[in-house]
């Protein structure tokens, strides 16, 4: 088992500032096993329901009864199956001195994230476990988690094909079981087309009008097949940076398949060989390392950026922070190189600094605010 102290740090942290913690992630990431290491570090009395499990169910038929005399910690896994459970939370949260901490863990759906900011406003913090990171399997893993992605059943498996094979079974339960589950009524089959559809435009502009031309549906119904695909945490939208530069700039999200071992399975490719040389493996390249970089800094929604004009000046990763601006390029080469490109967005975004990541061995200045990066040594110079 990989050890993911951060994030049972992350989640001790907020346990002792708030009433309500709220453990969001994808199906199978490892929410229940995260869980299960803060209960058996908690100091106290602790108490668990799961809501997959029918004598739970019945335990919690009537959820004042059954939680209001309860002490220390109290852990609802999969709360999206009673989304009715926020209300109790909220008057258990708002008693006079409360001594009791409730951890609540979700895949998260529309009317789950709709619940917890309307009911439980100021009582509740968030925390996102994504799938294994950089910092978790070690840089010598690289390739592995590239190829096999950060779920850890896909990442652990004990063969490329085993772990292959877990991630075609779990896009068809997913989308058959767990959609359906989480309040979207969206057809398993259509979403499917769609999901391996934004793969093979994964790292590219959204461009709504071609989605719903190729499904014969409007411009808004393919935008809804989207954002459930991210509120289920499996796409990520990164949101464009568009300032008064005098130039015409891009005002559409890219997206991006959240899990590169996902992607890989919606295209077909099983096999580090496959993955080499396919046609999406740039792109591929790209979103696996800046999940990477976003993941180990711990960055929010809204510190994440690209930019790009419609002169062609583009740039991978935003990251704005306060006053600070820093740069990240993601390049599937041994020789990178300053393009003009970079040269514009020095320039235009006032960098501080440009990290070109690329797939060498080596890394050093290209110029003045630019370094090329080792994706092997990534980390490392993050920490820097």
């Amino acid at each position: 088992m990989i050890a993911r102290r951060a994030h049972l740090a992350a989640v001790q942290r907020l346990l002792r500032r708030y009433p309500v913690v709220a453990l969001l992630g994808a199906r199978q990431v490892g929410k229940t096993t995260l869980a299960r290491q803060v209960v058996a570090a908690w100091r106290g009395t602790s108490t668990a329901f799961d809501l997959e499990n029918p004598a739970d169910l019945a335990r919690l038929a009537d959820p004042m009864l059954a939680l209001e005399g309860l002490r220390g910690l109290v852990v609802l896994d999969e709360v999206q199956r009673r989304p009715e459970l926020f209300q109790v939370l909220r008057v258990l949260a708002d008693r006079p001195r409360p001594r009791t901490r409730f951890l609540v863990l979700g895949s998260a759906s529309p009317e789950l994230l709709r619940q917890t900011s309307e009911t439980l406003a100021g009582r509740i913090a968030h925390h996102v476990l994504p799938g294994f990171s950089l910092a978790e399997v070690g840089e010598v893993a690289l390739d592995r988690l590239w190829l096999r992605g950060g779920f850890p059943r896909s990442f652990l498996a004990p063969s490329t094909a085993a772990s292959a094979d877990w991630r075609r079974r779990f896009i068809a339960t997913f989308l058959e079981r767990d959609v359906p589950q989480l309040g979207i009524a969206i057809p398993g089959p259509t979403l499917r087309r769609f999901w391996t559809m934004l793969a093979h435009y994964h790292g590219q502009i959204w461009n709504a009008s071609e989605f719903g031309r190729s499904f014969g549906v409007a411009d808004t119904t393919v935008r809804r097949y989207l954002d459930a695909l991210t509120a289920t945490f499996v796409v990520r939208q990164l949101s464009p940076w568009f300032e008064n530069l005098g130039k015409r700039q891009v005002k559409a999200p890219k997206v991006y398949v959240a899990d590169s071992g996902l992607l890989h399975a919606l295209l077909g490719v099983d096999s580090q060989r496959a993955l080499d040389v396919h046609p999406k493996v740039g792109a591929s390249w790209e979103g696996f390392l800046l999940e990477a970089v976003v993941q180990h800094l711990g960055l929010r929604p809204e510190q994440c950026h690209f930019w790009a004009t419609h002169g062609g000046a583009e740039l991978d990763l935003l990251i704005v922070d306060g006053r600070r601006r820093l740069g990240f390029e993601f390049k599937r080469t041994t020789v990178p190189v300053l393009t003009r490109s970079m040269r514009s967005a020095l320039t235009d975004l006032g960098l501080e600094t440009l990290l070109v990541v690329h797939a060498g061995h080596d890394t050093f200045p290209l110029a003045p605010r630019v370094r090329a990066v080792a994706a092997s040594r990534l980390l490392v110079d993050l920490r820097g």
